[in-house]
């Protein structure tokens, strides 16, 4: 059964597209299959086996650890991403985890080294690897960018437009979002207290940008939130 499944989700990746059905079910045989449920740990950046994740299904965050023990999401990685050791070095310095945001959390993944072979022996792959990794990098550098020049408003705002958009295929101006974040995560994220993601949350309810619950957030206007 897994090897279906795995065989199915490599077909309707990008990344793999350049591949051949012999080349995906030779893929088969060397990739991990994972479930995870919310809250469950996927996995630490100090592993003695590093490996190359891609999400199937469901959602989870990436959450560094300083040297005091303090916590901050460093990103928010939804259906179709990559993540892990990124730039197939293992990075010691780094101490992070990757946590499950919603149930039926779906992951597949390639030792660091299986996955470096790779590289080496479908040169397609390597290049639609390339791309796939400078778009995500090119993502994380806006992400800087709006945290250092802007103003706690306009980046929660910014963020959730780019939730919104990364998280629905709907092209319509309305939408709404499965809201699998605690407002303490989206403090975290927007580099604020959460008494004050939480005003600002407020304030975007009142002027009518969003309605936010537990469950879902609605966006009537999508672009109002540029």
């Amino acid at each position: 059964m897994y090897e279906e499944l795995k065989y199915w989700y490599l077909r309707d990746h990008k990344l793999f597209r350049t591949l051949s059905m012999s080349q995906l079910k030779q893929l088969c045989m060397i990739i991990g299959f994972k479930q995870a449920k919310k809250g469950e740990i996927i996995y630490f950046s100090d592993s003695e086996t590093p490996r190359v994740f891609l999400l199937k299904k469901g959602n989870i965050k990436i959450v560094s650890v300083d040297e005091n023990g303090e916590e901050t999401i460093k990103d928010i990685i939804q259906k179709g991403d990559l993540f892990g050791e990124l730039t197939l070095e293992q990075d010691k310095s780094s101490n992070e985890f990757a946590m499950a945001l919603t149930n039926e959390v779906s992951i597949c993944s390639f030792l660091l080294s299986d996955f470096e072979n790779l590289m080496l022996k479908y040169p397609n792959l390597a290049l639609s690897y390339t791309k796939f990794v400078g778009l995500k990098l090119k993502r994380v550098r806006n992400n800087y960018t709006n945290l250092i020049s802007k103003d706690a408003k306009t980046r929660l705002k910014t963020f959730l437009y780019d939730w919104a958009t990364r998280d629905t295929k709907d092209s319509e101006t309305s939408i709404a979002i499965d809201n699998y974040l605690t407002q303490n995560d989206i403090a975290q994220i927007i580099c604020t207290s959460r008494p004050t993601a939480t005003k600002l949350i407020i304030e975007l309810e009142e002027e009518g940008l969003i309605q936010y619950n537990r469950k879902e957030i609605v966006i009537p206007n999508i672009n109002l939130l540029k």
